[in-house]
């Protein structure tokens, strides 16, 4: 009877049911429940699943009982049902892979072309994705990436994890670039942990370029509108271009503090997000359009900025800028 059930697939309570009906048919739902000591809704879903497999029936003489099938044709039933559910999962696996198949030749044809020019513009997140996944399967030995716009999303970290830990298992080296905002994010640091534990390196900076991904130093992404990375994205492999990006990436890598080091002020007894405030406020912006370009509160940047004008001793915003430029602050 264990196998008939293994076969079947049946759960402990549709074992239990069945075996009752078999031994006597089951007048009603609420009787064959008190009879097994069972609550009557798990009583009546294993039976729907019973009749589904055709393992019970309704009795012909009162249809209002249910009876058992004999567990050899029960058997035959489930076979049959198995061998139809085969060979349909087996016809739709052939025509999914003729699909991917077709898709891949149109796809590689349009990358070929594309090449000769160096050039591709992908139209829209979803392409832009779509890009992305291939990277995870052809890249063979480095990722490097400026993540900027502050604390991620968890669907945006969840699809980061996936991908890394994919080309990582294949000894691909990883190397990200955030914003010092991103230690405030817990979502973030804990992806950055995630990173880092597994042999990747993480790196923040006060301010990043826009958001760009290079793979193996021969291929790169960069967002159409920086503003609106719904837009789309250039898929570049002209190498010019692409070696300046890598010279760009070495230059803020070079600067950006490891993942787990502390922010230490620099030789004016500033940290780097403070210097980058402060350099902002001297451009002209407020607080809060300064905040913005850092992606820390506004709050945070009056609060930043209060504390550099009490060292500075001075009364106001340019006061402060005044006496930084002359400290050699800026």
């Amino acid at each position: 009877m264990k196998a008939v059930f293994g076969l079947a697939g049946l759960d402990r309570v549709q074992e239990i049911v069945y075996s009752a009906t078999l031994e006597e048919p089951a007048p009603d739902v609420p009787a064959l429940a008190q009879r097994l000591r069972l609550d009557v809704t798990e009583v009546r879903d294993a039976l729907e699943v019973l009749l589904e497999l055709r393992m019970v029936r309704r009795s012909h003489a009162e249809p209002e009982r249910l009876v058992a099938v004999d567990p050899v044709v029960g058997l035959q039933n489930l076979l049959a049902r198995e061998h139809e559910q085969l060979l349909a999962r087996q016809q739709q696996i052939s025509a999914s892979q003729s699909m991917v198949l077709r898709m891949l030749a149109d796809r590689n044809a349009s990358v070929a072309s594309a090449a000769t020019e160096g050039v591709q513009r992908l139209e829209g997140i979803d392409a832009v994705q779509q890009r992305l996944e291939r990277f995870s399967q052809e890249v063979e030995w480095s990722v490097e990436t400026f993540m900027p716009g502050g604390a991620q999303s968890a669907a945006a970290l969840e699809a980061a994890r996936e991908n890394d830990a994919r080309v990582m298992a294949r000894g691909v080296v990883i190397r990200t670039i955030g914003l010092d905002s991103v230690r405030e994010h817990e979502g973030t640091l804990a992806y950055a942990r995630w990173l880092t534990d597994r042999g990747g390196e993480f790196r923040t900076v006060a301010a990043l370029p826009p958001r760009m991904v290079v793979v193996d130093r021969s291929s790169a992404l960069v967002p159409i509108d920086p503003e609106d990375s719904r837009k789309g994205a250039m898929y570049l492999t002209e190498p010019g271009m692409v070696a300046s990006l890598v010279a760009l990436f070495e230059q803020v890598w070079d600067v950006a503090t490891p993942f787990g080091s502390d922010r230490r002020p620099d030789s004016s007894g500033l940290s780097a997000q403070e210097k980058a405030l402060l350099v902002l406020i001297a451009q002209g912006h407020t607080d809060e359009s300064a905040a913005s370009k850092l992606f820390i509160s506004a709050r945070t940047a009056r609060r930043t900025m209060a504390g550099i004008m009490e060292r500075l001793g001075a009364r106001s915003r340019f006061e402060a800028g005044v006496k930084a430029a002359q400290l050699g602050w800026l």
